[in-house]
C-alpha cells in the first residue's frame, strides 16, 4: 500500500503544489533512496541483533512517517516524510527473511511466491480507496486511511517468533528451543530427544562475506538482477499511471482529456499536465494490477520444475518483449492487456529472485545479502521514475527500448548465475555446517 500510494496521489499533488514532471519523480525516487540506505542498515543489524526486533523498528517507524506525511503543509515536507517511509518500508524484507528461515526446503518453492498475494491486496485496496476517497476527502485522508493497516500490524507482533536459525547461529539455543517446543505444540507433535547442538558464529553480517570467492560472482550477478527487476517494476507502474494521466493510448481518449479541454485555455496549456484520473483510469489500474497475481500458479511451476535460475531467465525474457508490444498502435484494451501482461511478469521476477536471494546465502549473512540486494535494486526503482515520468514523454519508443535492454541483460545474468538453490538446504555459513540433535 505504501509503495502504491505514489502512483495513485502524484497527478494530485502535481495539482496542488503545480508540480513540474522532474518534481513528481523525485518523490517516488527519493522514497527509494530511502529504502537503498536503510536497506543495507536494516540487513547489517538483523543479523546481528535479530530479524523480529528489525522488523518492529521498521513497522513503527513506517507507520508513524505515513501517517506525518498527511500533514505536510509544503512540497519540500512531503518529499522529506515520504523519504522518511522508505527508509522504514526497507526493514519489511526482514518479514521474509524469518519466513524462509522456518519453512522447510520442499514447501519454500511453494509458500514464498504466495506471499504475493498480500502485495496484490495492498496494491488493488490502496486504488480502490482512492477512487473513493480522493474526489471526495481528499489525498490526506487516502494516507491517513492507508497507514491504519500498518498500524494494525505491530499488534501481530506478539505472534511472530524469532527465526530458530538466528537464535542457534548466535548461541542462544535455549531461545530456539522454546520457539521449536511451540511449534511442536501447535502441531501436535513431539521435539527429537536430545541436545541442539550448532558452533556459535561470532563473525555475522560482514560486507567481505558477500564478496567471499565462493559468493562473489553469485552476489555481483544478483545484484544486477535486483536493479533491473526493480527498474522495470516500478517502471510498469508508472507508466502505466502516466499513460493513463497523459492519455498516450494510440486512437483513444480518456475522460480525463475530455474534462481537460472544458478547461480554460491557460489551465489546459499547464506545463504541470494537471489531469485528475477518472474512474475508467483507476478501473484500468485495478485490473493491470490483478495482473501481478496471474502467472503466481505458472511462476509456481517454474520455480519447482525448471528451477530458480531457468524460470527467471524465461520470464525476464517475456519481460523485455511486452515492453516493446507496448509501442504498438492499439486500443484502450490493448494497453489493458499488455499492463496486465507486464504486472504478471514482473511480478514473477521478484518472486523468483527474493526466493534466490533467500535461499543462496547462508545464515550468518542472509539478511545482509537480502539487504545489499534490496539496496541495489532501489537505484533501478530510482531511475524508473525519470524514464517513465521525463522520458517517455520526450521519446515514448526510447523509453521502452531501455527498459527492454535492461530486462535483456538481467535474462542473460539469470541464465548464468552460478549455484540453482532448486532442493538446496539452507546453509548455515560459508563452509557448510549442520544443526543436528546429540543423543542424551
Amino acid at each position: 500500500m505504501e509503495i502504491m500510494l505514489i502512483a495513485v496521489v502524484s497527478p494530485v499533488i502535481r495539482c496542488e503544489w503545480q508540480l513540474e514532471n522532474w518534481q513528481v519523480a523525485l518523490v517516488t525516487t527519493m522514497v527509494f533512496f530511502g529504502y537503498m540506505v536503510f536497506s543495507i542498515l536494516f540487513g547489517l543489524l538483523a543479523d546481528r541483533y535479530g530479524r523480529w526486533k528489525i522488523l518492529l523498528i521498521s513497522f513503527l517507524w513506517g507507520a508513524y512517517f505515513s501517517l506525518l506525511t498527511s500533514f505536510s503543509p509544503s512540497y519540500i515536507w512531503f518529499v522529506f516524510l515520504r523519504t522518511m517511509v522508505g527508509c522504514g518500508v526497507s526493514g519489511h524484507a526482514q518479514g521474509l527473511i524469518i519466513k524462509t528461515e522456518f519453512l522447510p526446503t520442499k514447501y519454500r518453492g511453494y509458500m514464498l511466491p504466495l506471499s504475493q498475494v498480500f502485495w496484490l491486496a495492498g496494491s488493488l485496496l490502496i486504488i480502490g480507496l482512492a477512487s473513493v476517497v480522493i474526489p471526495t476527502i481528499g489525498w490526506r485522508w487516502l494516507i491517513r486511511i492507508a497507514s491504519i493497516p500498518g498500524i494494525i500490524l505491530i499488534l501481530a507482533f506478539k505472534f511472530i517468533p524469532e527465526s530458530a536459525r538466528f537464535n542457534v547461529s548466535t548461541g542462544n539455543t535455549q531461545a530456539a528451543l522454546a520457539t521449536l517446543q511451540r511449534i511442536a505444540k501447535m502441531n501436535r507433535s513431539v521435539m527429537p530427544e536430545g541436545t541442539l547442538v550448532e558452533p556459535i558464529l561470532e563473525k555475522r553480517g560482514r560486507f567481505a562475506d558477500l564478496l567471499d570467492a565462493k559468493y562473489l560472482r553469485t552476489t555481483l550477478q544478483i545484484w544486477v538482477i535486483w536493479l533491473g527487476i526493480s527498474f522495470a517494476y516500478y517502471g510498469v507502474i508508472l507508466a502505466s499511471a502516466e499513460l493513463l494521466e497523459r492519455d498516450l493510448v494510440c486512437g483513444s481518449r480518456s475522460e480525463a482529456e475530455v474534462v481537460v479541454t472544458v478547461m480554460d485555455t491557460e489551465e489546459s496549456q499547464s506545463p504541470c499536465h494537471c489531469h485528475m484520473f477518472a474512474p475508467s483510469d483507476y478501473r484500468t489500474m485495478i485490473i493491470s494490477t490483478i495482473g501481478e497475481i496471474a502467472l503466481n500458479p505458472v511462476n509456481i511451476l517454474g520455480i519447482n520444475f525448471l528451477g530458480r535460475r531457468l524460470s527467471l531467465s524465461i520470464t525476464m525474457s517475456c519481460t523485455a518483449l511486452f515492453f516493446l508490444l507496448l509501442n504498438i498502435c492499439t486500443s484502450s484494451a490493448g494497453l489493458i492487456g499488455f499492463l496486465f501482461m507486464l504486472r504478471a511478469l514482473v511480478a514473477a521476477n521478484f518472486n523468483t529472485i527474493y526466493i534466490y536471494t533467500a535461499e543462496v546465502y547462508p545464515t550468518m549473512m542472509r539478511a545482509l545479502g537480502m539487504g545489499t540486494s534490496g539496496s541495489l535494486c532501489r537505484i533501478g526503482a530510482m531511475v524508473a521514475p525519470f524514464i517513465s515520468q521525463v522520458l517517455m514523454s520526450a521519446s515514448f519508443l526510447g523509453a521502452l527500448c531501455l527498459f527492454s535492454s535492461v530486462c535483456v541483460i538481467c535474462a542473460i545474468s539469470a541464465f548464468t548465475l552460478p549455484i540453482e538453490t532448486k532442493g538446496r538446504a539452507l546453509q548455515i555459513q560459508v563452509s557448510i555446517l549442520k544443526i543436528w540433535m546429540v543423543p542424551l
